[in-house]
């Protein structure tokens, strides 16, 4: 039985343990359905976030699920109290983070990150097949949200005009400096009141995330080990990859704003 110590696994870790008996692994790449001439990991298993593991009634892009959405989600992918879960996408590590945290928003702690996701795994020549769909049994899991893993509008507006929390955008420098018009559509450029940025691309090096040190040092520049931070990027995908990378440096009041920017510029104007 294998129970995760990090955040993050190696591909190295995965392909020497990848038939664990509770070991599931899920490609948690955003956008992406079944096809069968695509390859992936054999035996995963993929994490639809945008129509299976969000809330699709929601106007704004990947919501966060409900708990009860959420739990039957994962039951229908096999996935048990005692799983330990390793989540990848195609990017790297882009994706994934959000499926990571998501697990932990839900009181699931034993899931990590493969690092450097398919990318790393298929340049070490680990084995890969056909993608496949998941048709096995159920699983039992027992979803139970966790308070303040998620933020929402009006506690991201309350702590950007109390200065309660430090936020964290996660956007490329372009966009948080409306420098380049958002890639979304009708979405005005603009920034979050006393945000700053870190882009999460600042945390990767050859795919991988950086070693701690590096990230201690990165989030060292914007926050003390003790604030309070909220994270947030253009529709609460890559927030999750700040999150992942600053529990690695040790950070632990941490909370991803789920709506970030598609849903604060589309509600403030000013």
């Amino acid at each position: 039985m294998i129970t995760l110590s990090s955040p993050i696994v190696s591909a190295a870790w995965l392909n020497e343990n990848r038939h664990a008996e509770n070991l599931i692994i899920l490609d948690g790449t955003i956008n992406k359905s079944f096809n069968s001439e695509q390859i992936q990991i054999p035996n995963v298993r993929l994490f639809d976030i945008k129509g299976k593991f969000s809330n699709v009634s929601d106007p704004f892009p990947s919501a966060f699920p409900s708990q009860n959405q959420f739990e039957n989600e994962a039951r229908a992918l096999g996935i048990n109290n005692a799983s330990a879960i390793v989540v990848y996408d195609d990017k790297g590590i882009y994706s994934s983070a959000r499926v990571w945290w998501l697990f932990k928003a839900f009181g699931f702690n034993n899931v990590a990150v493969l690092n450097g996701g398919f990318p790393i795994w298929k340049q070490e020549g680990f084995a890969t097949e056909s993608m496949s769909q998941y048709e096995g049994l159920k699983g039992d899991i027992k979803a139970e949200l966790k308070p303040n893993y998620m933020r929402f509008f009006d506690e991201v507006k309350e702590a950007s005009e109390a200065k309660t929390h430090v936020i964290i955008d996660a956007r490329a420098s372009g966009r948080f400096n409306c420098q380049v018009p958002e890639p979304r559509a009708g979405l005005r450029m603009g920034t979050i009141p006393n945000s700053v940025n870190l882009p999460f691309t600042d945390l990767l090096e050859d795919g991988l995330l950086k070693p701690k040190v590096a990230l201690e040092k990165a989030f060292y520049m914007l926050a003390d080990k003790d604030d309070a931070i909220i994270f947030s990027c253009g529709s609460g995908i890559t927030a999750c990859v700040l999150a992942l990378g600053a529990t690695i440096a040790g950070y632990k009041n941490i909370a991803v704003y789920d709506g970030s920017w598609t849903e604060w510029g589309s509600l403030v104007n000013v």
